[in-house]
């Protein structure tokens, strides 16, 4: 409205009354007014210069003016500027009018309205806390009280002083340039100012288009360091290469060549002595990627199977429950195929109603078909899309065509010897691509064991294969699928260390979804490289024929060249506090640990200094350099955590598999302890790799 502008009457001290049009100029710095005797250039009040907008007939012109009983006292306002306080004094043709250049002209010259302020801030830097930017904003006013109250006891500058009192006591308005200090205090990086001089040059007009925030910036091709820090926040530079969250590995080799994302007594959502039971288990743990769930199957009242572990004081659940929903949501985050593995406890009576509830639930996504004879390896993910793969006992192939005896699979074989139990003929045709077997050692095993066969580890055992016979571990898996599963002593639900059964090519590696933590985080990490199928080829030299590879190697890994990785931990954003750290108040003292996870010769760590008290903004500016021997099965994590907090000093992590890592400047999005982004809260690094020499 004002840009536009409107007539207004201004009156002079000689009671003469003009008519003029005012506006205000497209830049909004000052208000203009025509037609006038003036100069143009002269014909203007610059903003900055305006001291006072006051409502009324309440300047000493208006009140010696002949014309005072014929004005209104809504229509009529005054502008009171420069250095020795004139007053332009104007009548609107209606109050509204006036209204509209009282509240225009007062919100640009006496600031802006401090919530609008601190949103304004937060908008730049989402992250910084409100109550932080309020108590700078006032922090500020009261210095220039302090100012002011010097300049009086000098006895100059009353009028000064008259002023400033007037603008600090609106304790919810902040001037223009209180705004812009604390706006550069907040939103203002010192290494990101550096970076955007060092590459002032480059004029990427897609990039100014997209990210730079002034009109004037996007017309003349400039990128200021709003929009330079805008777009180092974006996506575009984030750590996770964007092209692995689509499937981007070759998905027709054999399913014995992938990692496959693998849920333990997916029904807990706690620990498994206590509980409790929840169907949401599953559907978590489907629409995270997994493609491998856990139904233990009992007896139950009325004729009704349930799912639960037999042997804890965890409620258990209707199986056809279970089944409903994962059948709604078997390939919610995934069409590659979903094993559902069975350990099977019930009555042959309850076993027929166990195979109606599969039939009648999940149906034609069953895969029956019988294997192939023939065949050296088991089909592909891709040629077993939107199937279910049922993992089980089966029958030895009888003329009768019966029901028969097989050994009871359970979980707690190596505590209390397994019992031998009747299955039921129907359910055993329904296991066909992943029958479960006994192993029994490395060279028996690996001859007699069909293609379309599963052993299962406790990983105790599978822990003491892969130290004493790596190398036959690993070749071992090039055709099977082997499943490992935590110890049963781990009452507590905790997890075992993936790599350390992934490093011997164990493709089914059961975690404990329910249980946050280090080794949860590798897991989600790890299959989040590719479109978080579920489904991860393993490194070449685990599914080459003719390769040799022993797990536990110390030194570099024939026919692999190593890399070096460069990272450099340059600063921290918005970094919380650690979870219930309430009495220490906002201050935190981080420090930061970059670890590689891999095989042996490439697990290590390294850390950072600490920055004392400064989770805004901690600038660390250090450099590491990691060998990685085996690049195909590293990953990085990073972890901050806080120097002055006795007890859980974890503030946040973030965990990416090596060939996942973009190069260059990126902002690293930390994470949770239960693996929820932390609003805000990043690290800003810099990481290449290359060839060592």
């Amino acid at each position: 409205f004002q840009v536009e502008g409107s007539e207004l009457k201004k009156i002079r001290p000689n009671s003469r009354v003009y008519q003029r049009y005012y506006l205000l100029d497209a830049g909004l710095q000052a208000l203009c007014w025509e037609p006038s005797k003036k100069e143009s250039d002269k014909a203007r009040i610059s903003l900055s210069s305006i001291r006072e907008v006051r409502t009324g007939r309440n300047t000493e012109t208006f009140r010696t003016s002949g014309v005072y009983d014929q004005i209104s006292e809504d229509c009529a306002f005054s502008i009171i500027y420069g250095d020795i306080y004139e007053s332009l004094d104007l009548v609107a043709n209606s109050a509204e009018v006036a209204n509209i250049w009282v509240i225009g002209l007062r919100d640009m010259t006496e600031g802006i309205h401090l919530e609008l302020a601190i949103k304004l801030i937060q908008g730049v830097n989402p992250g910084v806390n409100s109550g932080k930017v309020e108590h700078r904003f006032k922090e500020l006013q009261r210095l220039r009280e302090r100012m002011c109250e010097l300049t009086i006891d000098n006895g100059s500058g009353l009028e000064d002083y008259s002023e400033n009192k007037k603008l600090t006591a609106r304790n919810e308005r902040v001037t223009k340039q209180e705004f812009v200090e604390v706006f550069h205090d907040f939103c203002t990086r010192p290494e990101i100012y550096f970076l955007l001089v060092q590459f002032s040059s480059n004029k990427d007009m897609k990039l100014i288009q997209a990210h730079e925030p002034s009109e004037k910036g996007r017309e003349q091709g400039y990128l200021s360091l709003d929009g330079f820090t805008s777009y180092l926040t974006s996506a575009e530079c984030h750590l996770f290469d964007q092209e692995h969250s689509i499937i981007c590995q070759d998905m027709t080799q054999p399913l014995s060549h992938y990692y496959i994302n693998s849920s333990h007594n997916t029904y807990l959502i706690e620990d498994q002595f206590r509980g409790p039971s929840d169907i949401s288990g599953y559907i978590r743990a489907l629409k995270m990627g997994c493609r491998c769930v856990e139904l233990d199957v009992w007896d139950g009242a009325d004729e009704e199977p349930l799912v639960c572990t037999g042997h804890s004081l965890s409620p258990p659940l209707l199986l056809h429950c279970v089944l409903e929903a994962i059948g709604r949501f078997a390939f919610a985050a995934s069409e590659y195929p979903l094993i559902l593995c069975v350990e099977n406890h019930c009555s042959l009576r309850q076993q027929k109603v166990m195979w109606q509830h599969l039939m009648r639930i999940l149906g034609e996504r069953l895969y029956t078909d019988p294997p192939d004879e023939e065949a050296s390896y088991l089909p592909s993910p891709h040629a077993l899309r939107h199937r279910i793969l049922l993992k089980g006992k089966k029958l030895v192939p009888s003329s009768d065509g019966e029901d028969g005896e097989v050994s009871e699979e359970d979980e707690g074989a190596e505590i209390v010897p397994p019992k031998r139990f009747q299955l039921l003929k129907e359910l055993s045709d329904l296991v066909n691509l992943c029958q479960s077997v006994t192993f029994i050692d490395f060279p028996t095993s690996s001859k007699s064991q069909k293609p379309w066969e599963v052993c299962s580890f406790h990983e105790s055992l599978a822990v003491r294969l892969a130290s004493e016979n790596p190398g036959d571990f690993v070749n071992h898996n090039k055709h099977f699928l082997s499943r490992v599963y935590p110890n049963p002593m781990r009452i507590d639900s905790s997890n075992m260390n993936p790599q350390d059964l992934w490093k011997c090519g164990c493709q089914i590696v059961s975690m404990n979804f329910q249980t946050a933590g280090l080794m949860m985080d590798l897991n989600t990490a790890w299959f989040r490289q590719n479109g978080n199928c579920g489904y991860v080829l393993r490194p070449a030299i685990m599914r080459q024929e003719v390769s040799y590879f022993s797990a536990d190697t110390r030194d570099t890994v024939p026919g692999v060249s190593p890399q070096l990785l460069h990272v450099k931990v340059i600063s921290g954003q918005n970094l919380p506090k650690p979870k219930g750290s309430g009495a220490k108040g906002d201050v935190v003292d981080p420090y930061v640990y970059v670890e590689i996870h891999g095989i042996p010769a490439d697990c290590t760590e390294r850390r950072t200094r600490t920055v004392s008290q400064n989770g805004d903004n901690p600038i660390f500016d250090e450099s590491f350099e990691f060998q990685i021997n085996l690049p195909e099965l590293a990953m990085v994590r990073f972890v901050v955590l806080d120097d002055d907090f006795i007890g859980d000093e974890f503030i946040g992590q973030y965990t990416i598999p090596l060939e996942c890592l973009q190069p260059g400047y990126r902002h690293v999005p930390l994470q949770s302890l239960t693996g929820e982004e932390l609003p805000h809260a990043k690290l800003f690094v810099t990481e290449n790799t290359g060839k060592t020499d």
